[in-house]
C-alpha cells in the first residue's frame, strides 16, 4: 500500500469515490480543480474483460484493454469534449492521466499514474484504487436520494473521511434529510460510522484547507463544526 511517507509524487492525494455511477464524482473533481490551481487529476477506469469479452457494446473501454495497464497522460492523449478527462482539463487541471485497467491491474496502474504526477497535489476519481493507496483525504459521493451502492464502494467505506451529497435542487438541509430517509429504508444497512456529511456549500471552505500533505489539515477558514472536527 502506498502512503504519504513512501511516495515521491505527489505530496497530497485526494480521492473522490462514489456509491455508483452518476452521483456527481466528476462534477466534484472539477469544482475542486477550479479552486486548486496547478493540481493534476487521475481518472481510473476498470474494463470488464471477463464479463464483456472485449466486446465494445458491453464495455466502453474493452477495446483499450491490454496485458499491462494503459495510462494516457497529457492533453493530446486524453482530451475529448464532454468526456470526464476533457472536463478535468476544462476545469483547470495542469495535467490529466487516464488509467485503463482490468481488475487485476488496478494496483500497478494507479502506482504508475501517481509516479507521473509532477504537481504538489492530485485528485483521483475512482473506488477500487483505495484498496491499494492511502489517500490524504477521501470523499465518497452519493445522491441525496440515495440509490444503488456498488460493492466496490462498500469495500472502501472504512477509508472515507467525508460523505458528499450531490443534489440538483434540494438545499443542504433537505439533502441531508433525504439521505437519512434513504438510509432508514435500506434492507441491507450501511454503517457510515458517524461520517461527517458535506454538500456543495462546504466545498470552497474545504478546498482552502488542502495545502498540507500531513494530517490533520490545518484550519484556515470557517466550516461547519462537524467538518472542523473531522479535519482536526
Amino acid at each position: 500500500m502506498l502512503d504519504s511517507k513512501s511516495r515521491v509524487h505527489p505530496r497530497i492525494v485526494i480521492a473522490i469515490s462514489g456509491f455508483s455511477s452518476n452521483v456527481g464524482k466528476t462534477t466534484l473533481v472539477c469544482e475542486l480543480l477550479r479552486q486548486l490551481p496547478g493540481w493534476e487529476a487521475i481518472k481510473l477506469t476498470r474494463g470488464h474483460y471477463r464479463s464483456c469479452g472485449r466486446d465494445p457494446a458491453g464495455c466502453c473501454v474493452s477495446d483499450l484493454l491490454r496485458d499491462e495497464p494503459v495510462i494516457r497522460s497529457g492533453r493530446d492523449a486524453n482530451y475529448q469534449v464532454g468526456k470526464d478527462t476533457g472536463r478535468f482539463w476544462d476545469a483547470g487541471a495542469s495535467n490529466v492521466h487516464w488509467v485503463i485497467v482490468k481488475d487485476d491491474q488496478v494496483a500497478q496502474g494507479i502506482t504508475e499514474a501517481l509516479a507521473r504526477v509532477e504537481a504538489d497535489g492530485v485528485i483521483v476519481e475512482g473506488n477500487s484504487f483505495l484498496e491499494y493507496v492511502k489517500a490524504d483525504l477521501t470523499i465518497m459521493c452519493a445522491r441525496s436520494e440515495g440509490g444503488k451502492i456498488k460493492p466496490s464502494a462498500r469495500r472502501v467505506l472504512s477509508k472515507i473521511d467525508f460523505l458528499y451529497l450531490s443534489t440538483l435542487e434540494a438545499t443542504a438541509v433537505n439533502a441531508k434529510r433525504q439521505f437519512e430517509q434513504f438510509c432508514a429504508g435500506l434492507t441491507l444497512p450501511v454503517d457510515f460510522g458517524g461520517l461527517p456529511i458535506i454538500t456543495r456549500d462546504d466545498i470552497r471552505g474545504l478546498s482552502s484547507r488542502i495545502y498540507r500533505a500531513e494530517r490533520p489539515l490545518k484550519p484556515v477558514v470557517d466550516l461547519p463544526p462537524s467538518v472542523i472536527a473531522a479535519l482536526g
